[in-house]
């Protein structure tokens, strides 16, 4: 196995692309730091549980309700994400429509505000819809990688927004963990203090972001004959039928489809299952999602600088090997310790799975279709957030609430997608990204 990735002399002097300043990558990167808040305050450690126990009332089809609801956002993010992607290229549109996916975000989730106990429809649609501009949003950012980034060093510039991101998602937790302990001292409950939280989560989203949109460049340039909506459907079916000349994009994406569906159910059900399944508090889970937090920075940011000296696809293949020794142990685990190790095990294979994925489409996109591609990589992962927490709460809702088999089962993802990376050449696919002619033949595939 060799790695067909050599250090170029450009990624030992800098890793950022020409023309780029410190400043900018910085602002790029507190985009990370701001939606992660969202992430780890409402969809991971606070409101999914609230969900579940305060807004269902513990029925037995709350986890199934809420795996549900994301579900149909991430679809919606799945049917337009190439869409929007296409249409942001031809316009030269990433960071105006990166404005709107970034207020819709905001809005939905200060809406939460009316989420009480009870108003189990409220809750769902305004999770969705959230989760939906979030998802949007999440693909725009990803596209201005390539343009920040020298091409033999995105996995160190993604691990930089990515461990960012966890110390955002650790600043926005720890400031709600702060409130909630103050008001439960002060004797008032959860139907009371979540629905702050969640206006404190929106407003820390808005403050942080607010550099990204002062400071990152649009640096595409509008393309001439795209002026109607039905131009970017049809720069989608194009893509779409020139799968064949970026065969290892494509087959990095179906990779991706399967072991981001692992990392989802990890990041919507873990507070449900440290509750349900290992009878956490809610001060227990929430401190365990901040330590969490900052494996995963931790694993981010120095993974990125591993991938880029031992190749892309082993540091993924590395990381894939971590998320199935963490199922195992999850899985198994009776002890809160054991839980423990299995939690920071995941934060730190979440981070730099996560990193390395979005470098991988950096290095293998065609460089004037971006938006367009990281709509595909958009597409592969909500598809994979789509399956992989509703394979979770289907277990659950058919196995009457059995979260431990719930856990093995989304764990056989990881063992799919690492099978699938076998595929992947991305010496080829650099080639096939470069020239977007004919495809190339006598490469070898498969290399890790």
């Amino acid at each position: 196995m060799h790695n067909p990735e050599p250090m170029t002399a450009s990624n030992r002097r800098s890793p950022l692309a020409e023309n780029v300043q410190l400043r900018e990558v910085w602002a790029w990167s507190m985009y990370d730091f701001a939606n992660s808040g969202y992430t780890t305050v409402v969809i991971t450690a606070v409101f999914s549980a609230y969900f579940v126990g305060g807004v269902a009332g513990g029925a037995p089809w709350a986890t199934f309700a809420w795996t549900a609801a994301l579900s149909l956002s991430y679809l919606a993010v799945v049917l337009t994400a190439p869409l929007i992607g296409a249409w942001a290229d031809a316009h030269a549109a990433k960071k105006r429509l990166l404005l709107i996916a970034t207020a819709g975000c905001v809005l939905f989730t200060a809406l939460l505000w009316f989420a009480a106990p009870g108003s189990v429809l409220t809750a769902l649609v305004l999770v969705a819809l959230s989760n939906y501009f979030f998802g949007v949003g999440e693909n725009l950012i990803a596209a201005f990688l390539p343009e920040l980034a020298d091409s033999g060093a995105m996995g160190r510039v993604s691990g930089w927004g990515w461990s960012f991101g966890y110390v955002g998602g650790l600043v926005s937790l720890g400031i709600c963990l702060a409130y909630i302990n103050a008001m439960q001292h002060a004797g008032v409950g959860a139907g009371q203090f979540v629905p702050v939280t969640m206006l404190i989560t929106a407003g820390l989203y808005a403050l942080a972001a607010t550099p990204t949109f002062l400071f990152l460049r649009e640096r595409a340039q509008p393309q001439a004959g795209s002026a109607r909506l039905s131009d970017a459907w049809s720069r989608v079916l194009v893509t779409l039928r020139q799968s064949g000349h970026f065969s290892d994009l494509r087959n990095f994406l179906l990779c991706t489809v399967f072991y981001q569906a692992g990392i989802a159910a990890v990041i919507a059900l873990a507070a449900i299952y440290a509750q349900e399944a290992m009878r956490f508090t809610t001060q227990q889970t929430i401190m365990l999602i901040l330590v969490v937090n900052l494996t995963a920075a931790a694993g981010a940011f120095s993974f990125g600088y591993v991938q880029d000296r031992i190749g892309h696809l082993r540091a993924v293949a590395l990381t894939l090997v971590g998320w199935i020794a963490m199922v195992l142990i999850a899985g198994t685990a009776e002890s809160s310790g054991a839980f423990w190790i299995a939690a920071n095990l995941a934060g730190l294979c979440m981070g730099s799975s996560q990193a390395a994925g979005r470098a991988i489409v950096g290095y293998l996109a065609p460089r004037d279709r971006l938006a367009e591609f990281f709509g595909l990589w958009g597409l592969a992962v909500k598809t994979a957030f789509m399956l992989g927490p509703l394979t979770y709460g289907t277990v659950t809702l058919v196995f009457e609430g059995n979260h431990r088999l719930a856990i093995f089962a989304v764990g056989s993802y990881f063992l799919v997608g690492l099978a699938l990376l076998a595929r992947v050449d991305m010496a080829r696919g650099r080639r096939a990204a470069l020239t977007s002619g004919a495809p190339e033949s006598g490469a070898g595939s498969g290399n890790l």
